[in-house]
């Protein structure tokens, strides 16, 4: 799952200086570096108050000097409104002034910019600045017992762009799990888990910590678990680590610090999600056909053996297919169309064949790989790909293939490759025999098993 993202989708800016020519133009340049922002520019302190209590807000930009106030009562005021705590505030000055940085932090400011830099300076710095503070986004599973404990931090977190789901128990949050993995059918369905080391019920944080790695088996990058404790002692701290604790909050809970960690393990959780989908992206270049979807042969050959050797004795087969005639549909309706044969094809392939595997051979050649199948079984499966074709159409192109088999139930002691000649020659029978059919080669050799289909590869009126 991937709910964090380091930059969120629409930033939203309060910007406060007394000078409409100067907000004018700074607007201008966050709307340069910035894809998709909203700014609210306000006149004075009193207006961007008003602003911020309406909605979520990336940042605030404030002048030193305000017509109603200075930026630093400004900062102060923000401050004390409900939910603007940590929200990101930045004092626009060209004073270079020691005194000026301690007052503006103990009044709340986050970060100072030189106006002297110039406007094109300011957008960039506020475009990697709120990339560094970005808004929290993720699924929290939050499991604590005290309501009281629960009212304060489950609010926080929901401040700052979580979606939080609460539990009391040890047990709840495990059934939760359990049942988001099987919806998914890919992961734990939830970004972080946040517990309390001290739970009622039967299990308390540390069993719950010993479950989650354990018996589900979720690693700390694929599931980070933070952990709140009222414990000092250096020795159960070592206890929590070892048992999958990515990391702990001391008790009392500094708001803070809460909110640093939880940032930093979302960052572990979108990391790992990143690198997933980049592993099975190269997964599926490195293993599939691009043009057809299917298997490509470097995986076929490298995975025949082992698939077909996974089988129980006697019912391993090797099909091989050829469409007909296609040199035909390149030469007389071009390449592209016979791209769209080759992937349409090679789709239909892969739809009819139920159990067993496909993958594109070469050129206009297919190879489908069936075990546990006995020999009814195998020829009703080659005759369900020969058939299939005949449902592929393309630019008014009609579509026949021929098919070659064999088996371990002819051949026990044939190799994948021997098995992938032995089919080959079938299939030159099959052509031989007129095309649009399945042929088996057995322990006699070459039988055609299928009455001529009709015309092959070619253009309806």
């Amino acid at each position: 799952m991937d709910s964090h993202r380091v930059v969120p989708p629409r930033s939203r800016i309060v910007l406060v200086d007394g000078s409409s020519a100067s907000r004018r133009l700074l607007i201008g340049v966050l709307r340069e570096q910035l894809e998709d922002v909203e700014v609210l520019d306000c006149g004075t302190g009193a207006e961007a108050l008003a602003a911020l209590a309406q909605g979520h807000v990336d940042l605030v930009s404030t002048s030193l000097m305000l017509p109603d106030m200075d930026g630093l009562d400004f900062a102060a005021q923000v401050r004390r409104l409900q939910g603007r705590r940590y929200t990101p505030l930045v004092l626009v000055s060209s004073q270079d002034d020691p005194d000026l940085l301690r007052k503006g932090l103990k009044a709340g400011v986050t970060d100072y910019f030189d106006k002297s830099r110039g406007y094109k300076a300011f957008g960039e710095f506020v475009r990697i600045f709120i990339r560094r503070h970005a808004r929290l986004e993720g699924r929290l599973l939050y499991v604590e017992d005290s309501r009281t404990t629960a009212a304060v931090i489950r609010p926080l977190l929901e401040q700052q762009g979580l979606e939080v789901e609460h539990t009391a128990s040890g047990e709840e949050a495990l059934a939760r799990l359990t049942e988001t993995a099987g919806k998914l059918h890919e992961g734990p369905g939830f970004d972080l888990v946040v517990t309390d080391l001290t739970l009622k019920g039967r299990l308390s944080g540390e069993e719950l910590l010993h479950a989650l790695r354990a018996r589900h088996h979720y690693s700390q990058q694929e599931l980070p678990v933070l952990v709140l404790t009222g414990h000092e002692d250096l020795r159960k701290q070592v206890e929590l680590f070892h048992l999958g604790a990515n990391d702990f909050v001391n008790k009392p809970i500094v708001e803070a610090i809460l909110l640093a960690r939880v940032r930093s393990l979302l960052l572990v959780k979108h990391q790992y999600d990143m690198l997933k989908r980049q592993a099975e992206a190269m997964h599926l270049l490195a293993t599939t056909d691009s043009l057809t979807r299917t298997y490509n042969k470097c995986y076929l050959l490298d995975h025949g053996e082992d698939f077909l050797r996974a089988a129980r004795p006697g019912s391993a087969w090797v099909l091989l297919i050829d469409i007909d005639h296609f040199k035909r549909v390149n030469d007389e309706h071009g390449h592209l169309v016979g791209d769209r044969v080759l992937a349409a094809v090679g789709q239909t392939l892969t739809h009819a064949l139920a159990r067993g595997l496909v993958a594109r051979f070469g050129g206009e050649e297919f190879c489908a790989l069936l075990r546990d199948a006995d020999r009814h079984q195998a020829l009703a499966a080659a005759e369900a790909l020969r058939s299939a074709a005949h449902g592929v159409s393309v630019d008014a192109v009609r579509i026949t293939v021929s098919v070659g088999l064999a088996g371990t139930l002819d051949h026990p002691d044939g190799s994948f490759g021997e098995l992938l000649a032995l089919a080959d020659k079938a299939l030159y029978h099959a052509k031989a025999q007129g095309r649009d059919r399945v042929s088996l080669y057995d322990v006699d050799g070459p039988q055609g098993t299928a009455a001529d289909g009709g015309a092959s590869a070619s253009s309806t009126p």
